[in-house]
């Protein structure tokens, strides 16, 4: 029963792999993460070199993941509780991004440590178009529409407090994929959604954005239907998305068009950080 370490993904993915794709939500995050570092190299996320770790219990099945990209705090996969002790013996954290029961046992070694955001994990269960619908129809982003895409993706960035160093990367990969989907009211975009590529039969909806003199009229709740309506078809077993807890709205909107809790995450710090 060990933790083992390595820089290489190709290396962690031979060893964790198989554990990954076989719980897709609960780790969705390391797989987008690890296909990243596959497609991108190791210094996909920044200049350091990655962290890849896993961890095996009696049986010799994987059941421990974490993914360190500085500058970005470590995150862990589905981990089990016996593997925690362990990890903490021979890799000292002060920041963490995990579930939020492994959160709460790290962080009963960390005392008066602080919780810097929490995001809850909704899937998508029967989809629910809503009702009634805004004005206004779905298309497919183009290489056309680059800069207003980069503008409400900084916007996006600035709004949830991330930066985000690789938004053309980003943009130009989800528009070459047909990744990108914006809602048009009187040919006007007023609205995107994103979707991830699909790994283990699972996508994840991300970057929905409804610039502030847009908000308020349906079109986040109308977009997201529709990129979601289209992975699903595409192929997509689990249509995931996260939202922060500290945002009621969106939280709300999600639900009414058919998504329902999976789980929280947790990015935690001790009180020294």
């Amino acid at each position: 029963m060990t933790w083992t370490f390595t820089d290489d993904v190709d290396v962690f993915l031979d060893a964790a792999g198989p554990s990954l794709a076989a719980r897709p939500a609960e780790n969705t995050l390391i797989l987008t993460v690890t296909e990243t570092l596959r497609l991108r190299g190791p210094h996909a996320y920044g200049d350091a070199a990655p962290l890849l770790g896993w961890w095996r219990g009696a049986d010799g099945e994987v059941a421990g993941t974490l993914v360190r990209t500085p500058p970005h705090p470590p995150m862990l996969g589905a981990v089990a509780p016996e593997a925690i002790g362990p990890l903490t013996a021979v890799l000292p954290l002060t920041r963490v991004n995990a579930d939020r029961a492994t959160a709460g046992a790290l962080a009963a070694a960390w005392p008066g440590h602080r919780v810097d955001e929490e995001q809850r994990l909704y899937r998508l269960a029967t989809l629910i178009p809503p009702s009634p619908a805004p004005s206004g129809r779905p298309r497919t982003a183009v290489t056309a529409d680059r800069e207003l895409l980069l503008s409400w993706y900084h916007a996006f960035a600035d709004e949830i407090g991330q930066p985000g160093p690789h938004v053309e990367r980003l943009v130009d990969d989800r528009t070459a994929s047909g990744g990108l989907t914006l809602w048009e009211d009187d040919g006007i975009p007023v609205s995107m959604a994103g979707v991830s590529p699909r790994l283990a039969g699972m996508v994840r909806i991300v970057t929905v954005y409804t610039p502030p003199e847009h908000r308020g009229r349906g079109y986040a709740a109308a977009v997201t239907a529709e990129i979601s309506r289209a992975a699903r078809e595409a192929g997509a077993q689990e249509v995931l998305l996260f939202t922060d807890l500290a945002n009621p709205t969106s939280n709300s909107v999600y639900q009414r068009i058919g998504y329902r809790p999976v789980s929280d995450r947790l990015l935690i710090s001790t009180a020294e950080r």
